[in-house]
């Protein structure tokens, strides 16, 4: 039996984990993904694991590409995700009408919580955006990589995190208050691309043709990932050419 083995950051680990069993039952290959921190997967990459497939941000995907790590030619967007803005359950749900309310909820934090991915680059942008680094800095407290804000959320530690919609759900003691509003908001949009180490390149490159099409998109159609047709989220994230594929958005 052929056996592809995948790695992606921890934020495409559910809908990566379901699409791998359907496309064992559709094909006959067995298929096994590797969800660790996005950090440590593009380290992974680049000191020379032989993954198939490789499922991390666009930005990331098109260097790893550049370097020489992906096979040229073989990415194609996957999906996409907003960030989203959770507390710990039972404690106070602070307004995240807009900018303004988000930051006002964030300079009356106790204690805030990011990731090392793009949604934590993407907080600290605004902090420095608004005048409020260093008096952010101070509660900030960054997740260690792998482990999802809400887990730090649920434990004490922090009353406000920050991260992808899809690393918030379904964790227990937090409640998910909703999307940044849109005039802060950042997308970033996930990318499949065979690994240059791969052994098995053309069923790698088979398995990115299933995960990036209608098919996958339907067998996925009650998950928290739904098809996208506003041509916006690729303004928000635009580094990586030529735009293969819709993806799918939280």
């Amino acid at each position: 039996m052929i056996r592809i083995a995948g790695i992606s950051s921890m934020a495409t680990r559910q809908i990566l984990a379901d699409l791998a069993e359907h496309y064992e039952r559709r094909s006959g290959c067995q298929v096994a993904f590797t969800s660790i921190g996005g950090v440590e997967a593009e380290r992974r990459i680049r000191t020379g694991e032989a993954a198939d497939v490789v499922v991390l941000a666009r930005k990331v995907m098109g260097t790893l590409e550049a370097e020489g790590h992906i096979m040229p030619g073989s990415c194609k967007d996957f999906a996409a995700s907003g960030i989203a803005v959770a507390v710990r359950s039972g404690t106070e749900r602070p307004s995240i009408r807009d900018e303004a309310a988000v930051k006002e909820a964030m300079l009356s934090a106790r204690a805030i919580c990011y990731s090392t991915g793009p949604s934590g680059d993407h907080l600290k942008k605004l902090w420095e955006r608004w005048g409020i680094a260093d008096s952010i800095s101070q509660r900030a407290i960054q997740a260690p990589p792998g482990v999802p804000v809400g887990t730090v959320l649920g434990r004490g530690e922090a009353d406000l995190g920050f991260q992808q919609l899809s690393e918030l759900l379904h964790l227990p003691n937090i409640d998910v208050l909703g999307p940044l509003p849109p005039e802060i908001q950042s997308t970033t949009i996930f990318t499949a691309g065979v690994g240059s180490a791969s052994k098995l390149p053309g069923a790698a490159r088979a398995l990115v043709g299933y995960l990036t099409s209608p098919e996958a998109e339907a067998t996925n159609a009650n998950t928290a990932w739904h098809p996208l047709s506003d041509s916006a989220v690729y303004r928000a994230d635009d580094a990586h050419r030529p735009r293969l594929s819709q993806p799918r958005m939280l």
